[in-house]
């Protein structure tokens, strides 16, 4: 039987924290639900997450510091769409989240979306940023 559907963002070298942080600075309703360290004589660097559970924007994420070397990161492939209420609120999260990532699509009208733009941050989490 299903329990439930949460997106995990596997981070490498400690970015979890940094993640975190960030997400909880851009997002007015962060909620970092719970966190767990990794301790001395852990499987991972001590003071790494374990593993954490946050909410943002009406969703339920973890996240943790893989203590395993991947050859893989994340990919655009798979992204977090969020809607926005309005024009400046989407000017805001897209200046936030592209702050030293990358921006995949610049605002604009594509159609599908009188203003849309897709960023990577600086993590390597991508959004794709939407006004209703």
């Amino acid at each position: 039987m299903t329990q439930g559907l949460r997106t995990f963002l596997t981070f490498q070298g400690g970015a979890a924290t940094g993640a975190l942080d960030l997400y909880r600075e851009v997002f007015d309703d962060f909620e970092l639900v719970e966190i767990d360290h990794y301790g001395a004589g852990d499987v991972g660097p001590e003071g790494t997450v374990k593993v954490a559970v946050f909410r943002l924007a009406g969703g339920e994420f973890s996240c943790a510091d893989s203590p395993v070397d991947h050859q893989w990161g994340l990919t655009p492939a798979v992204s977090l769409w969020i809607d926005c209420d309005d024009a400046d609120e989407l000017q805001r999260l897209f200046d936030r989240l592209s702050e030293g990532g990358q921006v995949y699509m610049p605002l604009d009208d594509y159609g599908f979306s009188t203003r849309f733009g897709w960023v990577g941050d600086r993590f390597g989490v991508t959004w794709q940023l939407n006004v209703r």
